[in-house]
């Protein structure tokens, strides 16, 4: 059953006034969004307990499997344990279509549990048990009495929950959902219910008590690992029947439920951290990465055979089969989907993995001692990791600068003093207020030692719309005491802007060239000290020396890129061989790449091989390491090369071959 959306009128609110003396309580306040807070020194919560868990937020059953594997599974396969959660029923429009088969009758409440079950059988096979293995399916309260579905699962010491929050979601013939939900205050939202659930009453949600449940979850669990949708996916022109064929919303490259349920967890994730900052509690340890969704289906495909056969895989339980005898009489999983349909589906979702801001490793720089530090973001802000011993981290000082998306640009200086760069979510507020980016700075005193107060260094885009497109900073200190500090920029091509030898910057400047590139930008110096810069185009990797395009044509990158030397390394789409300027490079895998050069080392990568283990290729020799990490980075130095990741706990590990 669904009751429609109500909207509270001046009347309606102006009468709860009056009533107050008769019992009527008079309706909470507009909050305002968490702002920034760049101050640093606060107490980071990661002390007490080295326990990992991620959690997860989608839209609709299935954008996890489709948008956020394989990270999901190599963290589960590291017996981390997940809790899901899906903020729309994925109702549709109620229909279960079957191959060959004339449609059903509409019956959301059908088709919605339905999908349910396909995700309670992908799980079951993600954890290693057949598909069919009973839940514990219960009532979870939520902050205001709000009720949802929570499904667990356990195998040994690995353990799933599913929660199913049950909200509208948007289709071409119904516009009051989660999009107008973010940008409407005076819009509730009525629940549906799905067939054979346990919850058995409807709840209604506004804007506020979306985020207040959102983050009763977030305190209820503590996550330590967050996976999110793209706040804000890629402008994308493109024809109306093209665009409703393919659900996506006027102008940008995603569904209109991806985008709103991303804000909407990115906002409750700054209200978490706020909320601490304002109780004096200390810094929620949590590390995030958000996912792009249709953008896949827009540019070359980055997963080799092996990591997608496993990521499909996930997919074909899910979509279940109108033969299986699952015990759930709505239906055994979305029938559009399961079968060789993830793999001959058009939009070729599944071909891709991207993350919105990718290179988010910890940034390294060799302290005076020769001890290492590493920056990272925890819990929204900049924090600092140091070597206590080799190999030995202490705990991490919180630097403040937040809230800030998980990428941090890096740079040291010819006297060793470390720049930092972040993407800061200025404002992220929905219902007609300001949801604005920033580029940031945060600058060391003296080597090893302190830094100064963040400084804000604009957006090369005017207006918050554009300014939302902006993608993750990367930087590069020239011989001549200039920064370079390049982004992808909202028209898809890139902007710099320049810090001189005594600290004055540049104004922005796009760079030349007009084709379209993806984030994820590589820069690094020639031995003549210049500037070079790669980046993965929609036909060809683009290559920029000192700011000036170079006319070689290069080859197709599915991945983002990796340099050293002023060299490139890439892959072929939908390939795992890594290629550099010999050819093959001798590092098969997915994902992001990181190369460096030293003289002592000549160029050594790093990566993740086809079976998601920590891949470094060093004096012609390919090592691994099975040890989980949200993140990885690799530093050159006397003592050779450091890889140091970022655990699913949130502290840091080294490893020295």
């Amino acid at each position: 059953m669904h009751t429609p959306p109500r909207r509270r009128t001046l009347l309606a609110a102006a009468l709860a006034v009056t009533a107050t003396a008769a019992g009527c309580s008079v309706p909470e306040p507009r909050r305002t969004a968490p702002t920034a807070d760049p101050a640093p020194g606060r107490p980071i919560d990661s002390a007490r307990t080295r326990r990992a868990l991620l959690m997860q937020f989608s839209a609709h059953p299935d954008d996890d499997l489709y948008f956020m594997n394989p990270d999901t599974q190599r963290l589960l396969d590291a017996g981390v344990p997940l809790v899901s959660v899906y903020v729309t029923a994925g109702e549709h429009t109620g229909r279960n279509r079957i191959a060959g088969m004339p449609e059903t009758s509409p019956d959301r409440a059908a088709y919605s549990s339905a999908r349910h079950q396909g995700l309670r059988q992908s799980y079951a096979v993600a954890l290693g048990l057949p598909a069919f293995t009973p839940w514990r399916r219960e009532v979870l309260t939520l902050p205001g009495g709000r009720r949802a579905e929570s499904d667990t699962l356990t195998h040994g010491t690995r353990r799933v929950e599913l929660v199913f929050l049950n909200l509208p979601m948007h289709t071409n013939r119904r516009y009051m959902a989660l999009p107008a939900l973010w940008h409407d205050r005076a819009l509730e939202l009525r629940t549906h219910l799905s067939a054979g659930s346990p919850v058995t009453r409807a709840d209604s949600y506004d804007y506020d008590q979306l985020i207040d449940v959102l983050v009763g979850l977030l305190r209820r669990h503590r996550p330590t690992v967050v996976h999110t949708l793209d706040p804000d996916p890629d402008i994308q022109l493109g024809d109306e029947a093209t665009r409703q064929r393919d659900s996506e919303q006027p102008g940008y490259s995603d569904h209109g439920d991806h985008t709103a349920v991303a804000s909407f967890t990115w906002a409750a994730l700054c209200r978490w951290v706020s909320d601490a900052v304002r109780d004096g509690a200390p810094i929620p340890a949590f590390t995030t990465t958000a996912f792009r969704g249709y953008y896949n289906r827009h540019w070359p495909k980055n997963l080799p055979p092996a990591v997608l056969d496993e990521k499909a895989a996930r997919l074909v339980p899910y979509g279940g089969n109108p033969a299986w005898q699952c015990g759930n009489p709505a239906g055994c999983g979305d029938y559009g989907v399961g079968g060789d349909r993830p793999l001959t589906n058009r939009k070729g979702w599944v071909r891709s993995t991207h993350h919105r801001w990718p290179g988010a490793g910890p940034a390294l720089a060799a302290e005076p001692d020769g001890r290492l530090s590493a920056y990272g973001v925890l819990g929204l802000r900049a924090v600092r990791w140091r070597e206590s011993a080799p190999g030995v981290w202490g705990e991490p000082v919180d630097l403040g600068g937040g809230p800030l998306a998980p990428a941090l640009g890096s740079a040291v200086l010819a006297d060793g003093r470390v720049l930092l760069f972040g993407v800061r979510f200025a404002a992220l507020d929905g219902h007609g207020g300001a949801d604005r980016r920033e580029l940031v700075l945060l600058e060391q005193r003296s080597p090893g030692g302190g830094f100064l107060a963040w400084r804000g260094l604009g957006s090369p885009e005017r207006g918050d719309d554009r300014g939302r497109r902006i993608g993750a900073p990367v930087a590069v200190a020239a011989p001549d005491g200039r920064v370079h500090l390049f982004v992808r920029n909202a028209d898809k091509g890139v902007s710099t802007r320049v810090r001189a030898a005594d600290g004055s910057w540049s104004p922005w400047r796009p760079l030349p060239g007009d084709a379209e590139i993806q984030d994820g930008l590589a820069v690094s110096l020639d031995a003549a000290g210049r500037v070079h810069l790669y980046a993965a185009g929609r036909e060809s990797v683009r290559h920029w020396v000192d700011g000036v395009p170079r006319k070689a044509r290069l080859p197709l990158s599915g991945s983002t890129v990796a340099s050293a030397g002023g060299e490139l390394y890439h892959r072929a789409p939908a390939a795992a061989r890594l290629l550099g300027p010999d050819g093959d490079a001798g590092l098969d895998g997915y994902g992001g790449v990181v190369a460096a050069r030293s003289a002592a080392l000549g160029t050594v990568l790093l990566g993740t091989d086809v079976k998601g283990r920590v891949a470094l290729r060093a004096g012609g020799r390919l090592r691994t390491r099975r040890r989980p990490a949200v993140a990885t980075a690799l530093h050159l130095g006397a003592r050779g090369a450091t890889v140091v990741g970022l655990g699913p706990d949130g502290h840091p590990w080294s490893w020295r071959p």
